[in-house]
């Protein structure tokens, strides 16, 4: 064989894995919406993310508005963000906190899960896999009501909402 080396190259290639703007950009519904670090996510939402070291930080996407721009799914409750820290890609909604929401955030994570297995598998195939990959991060405080049927069916989803997701 002439080019052995090329064909252990090759092989090579094929197991590594996409890094988090290369998933972005080959998912069609939010290829042109990667941003570098954690430039997706709002101005005002900005400091409910933190980052303990930002060069780890592989890039973001503001979802939501990224298919809002597109006209695309203008009925559904979507899901705000994902961010690629050491890379692993998490999913983050910031919304406010309260009995009345607990449905609309469900209904979210629910849109987000189908629209990663059907429209985004490269981007799900690199979902956090040492923690928990989705977090409801509170807009203005805990307002669900203590001991209520809407907060156990959070706490039993996994998604009981934060006030700041840091990611080490």
């Amino acid at each position: 064989m002439l080019f052995p080396n090329l064909l252990q190259m090759s092989s090579k290639q094929k197991t590594k894995k996409k890094t988090f703007r290369q998933a972005v950009e080959s998912t069609p519904e939010v290829r042109m919406c990667f941003q570098e670090g954690k430039l997706a996510i709002l101005n005002k939402e900005r400091n409910k993310v933190e980052l303990t070291d930002s060069r780890k930080c592989g890039g973001s996407l503001f979802i939501d508005q990224c298919l809002i721009d597109q006209g695309m799914y203008p009925q559904d409750n979507r899901w705000d963000y994902a961010v690629d820290y050491s890379g692993e890609v998490f999913f983050i909604e910031v919304h406010t906190a309260s009995t009345g929401e607990v449905s609309t955030v469900l209904s979210k994570l629910t849109w987000l899960k189908d629209w990663l297995i059907h429209k985004a598998p490269e981007i799900n195939s690199l979902r956090a896999k040492t923690k928990t990959p989705f977090y409801w991060v509170q807009s203005n405080g805990y307002h669900i009501l203590s001991n209520s049927s809407q907060e156990r069916l959070v706490i039993q989803k996994g998604l009981k909402p934060i006030s700041k997701l840091v990611l080490k």
